[in-house]
């Protein structure tokens, strides 16, 4: 069945109203005896997106497979893959946000943005002297 410009706009809409949900994701912690709501990013991923967050939130009707994401994302120069393009970026600019200032989802950074370690390499020479 072809998705039409309509679902593509609803696509957007609840990719969006997805990101301010992992923004303003809180957890209960306790701190000087007392419960108290800590805020706590959520990085944003595709598959928690398309498979759990919109069928529990709206309806199955409302979202695809992952691999049509991808497919679509792929694509060049049409509507659907303009819009996936925009959705997966800003996904990935959150993520990178919350990778960045509170150094979680590493191994998601390390796989998904690309990021990595980079390592310092130092190495002496010595000399050997000998003293006959």
């Amino acid at each position: 069945m072809a998705k039409s410009k309509e679902f593509l706009y609803t696509l957007y809409q609840l990719a969006e109203i997805y990101i301010d949900d992992c923004l303003s994701h809180t957890t209960q912690e306790v701190s000087q005896g007392k419960v108290v709501e800590k805020m706590n990013r959520h990085i944003p991923t595709v598959d928690f997106f398309l498979r759990i967050w919109i069928p529990r939130n709206y309806s199955k009707k409302d979202t695809i497979k992952r691999p049509t994401y991808y497919r679509w994302l792929n694509w060049t120069n049409t509507e659907k893959q303009r819009v996936i393009f925009d959705i997966d970026e800003n996904f990935k600019a959150l993520a990178r946000d919350i990778v960045a200032n509170e150094g979680k989802g590493i191994f998601y950074a390390k796989n998904r943005l690309n990021m990595h370690d980079r390592q310092q390499v130092e190495t002496k020479t010595v000399e050997k002297f000998d003293f006959e």
